[in-house]
């Protein structure tokens, strides 16, 4: 499974990257603003420092205008996959970018139905949402297993990005259904490597060579 950071902060993406956990990056006018940049500014150093995919997103709601947006996003780098809400016109301007070869990821997914005709606008990728259905008392995993059947069923070429993972959790349940990609923010990538046992095993390890009055260096 493809990791993605789901943040617009430099120095957050610099320390994964330089591990070797991002895969690519995911933006969205939230983070943006959280970030304090200019859109075009910071993408295009996120886009230089990342090799892979790296989502930014139109704010355009009409067609033609995410087109035209979609198009000056594309120009900032060669890896630049334009996001479009899931919705009619985001499909339109789906179909028109995919078919000029630009990567296209379409996001606010909320159902299987969204995702199969996501696919057949062309979508390189398609964002389903886990937590915000978990906040509504709907379990977001069961969408993702919904749209790993579809696609699979057909033959769809269109990967799978599992959004909106909160916890550490999400992570393992998006990677056993088979998510192609997973966004998080990079607090819960770095959680990943955290439990409580090594914690205890460790404390335990330390203590013991307390003991022994010796040093390795």
């Amino acid at each position: 499974m493809k990791f993605f950071v789901d943040t617009a902060e430099i120095d957050a993406i610099a320390e994964l990257n330089d591990l070797g956990m991002v895969d690519g990056v995911t933006t969205n006018p939230s983070l943006i603003l959280k970030s304090g940049r200019n859109i075009l500014e910071v993408t295009k150093e996120i886009c230089d420092l990342v090799e892979g995919p790296v989502s930014a997103e139109v704010v355009a709601l009409k067609a033609d205008d995410m087109i035209a947006e979609g198009r000056k996003l594309a120009e900032i780098a060669d890896n630049i996959v334009v996001k479009l809400p899931l919705t009619w016109d985001g499909l339109k301007a789906c179909k028109v970018l995919s078919g000029e070869g630009k990567m296209v990821n379409v996001t606010l997914c909320f159902s299987a139905n969204q995702a199969l005709i996501a696919a057949k606008a062309g979508a390189t990728f398609i964002s389903p949402f886990i937590g915000r259905l978990d906040d509504i008392n709907i379990d977001g995993m069961d969408l993702i297993q919904d749209i790993r059947v579809v696609y699979d069923n057909y033959g769809f070429e269109t990967e799978i990005l599992a959004a909106s993972i909160r916890t550490v959790n999400h992570v393992l349940e998006a990677a056993r259904i088979g998510s192609d990609v997973m966004t998080a923010p990079p607090e819960v990538i770095k959680k990943l490597a955290s439990h409580p046992l090594t914690d205890k095993g460790l404390e335990q390890f330390m203590a013991d060579w307390a003991k022994t009055g010796q040093n390795i260096l």
